[in-house]
Parts: structure tokens; C-alpha cells; sequence
């Protein structure tokens, strides 16, 4: 899922946004860990700049714009 998703920030910078389905309405058994989830950001937007853009900036402008 890493790489997929970096080359979205990567391709994407202003347009990518972070989501899940929280809190997973559709999952039959054990839900998956959201901590977990939220560690992976470093990983795909590894920058502050991209983390802020991916997490705030985008879904701001996308949402209230």
C-alpha cells in the first residue's frame, strides 16, 4: 500500500487527501487498528509540508474551499 500511495503524494501534492472508513461500518469481524492506520502517513508523505498538504490544506480547500 506504501508505494501506492506515495506516488499519489508524489503525482498528486495538491489534490491527494487522507481517509478511512472510520469506523469501519462495513467490516463483519474485528475492525482494523486506526493507529496503525495513522502510522503510515510518515511513510507516504514524508515531508511536513506534504503531511500538512495531505492532512489539512487539501481537505480544506476541497471541503470549504
Amino acid at each position: 500500500m506504501v508505494p501506492f500511495a506515495k506516488s499519489l503524494v508524489d503525482a498528486f501534492p495538491d489534490r491527494v487527501l487522507w481517509g478511512t472508513d472510520w469506523p469501519h461500518p462495513n467490516m463483519k469481524k474485528e475492525a482494523p487498528d486506526d493507529g496503525v492506520l495513522v502510522d503510515h502517513i510518515p511513510k507516504v508523505a514524508p515531508s511536513a509540508a506534504e503531511q500538512k498538504a495531505l492532512l489539512i490544506d487539501n481537505p480544506m480547500r476541497l471541503y470549504w474551499g
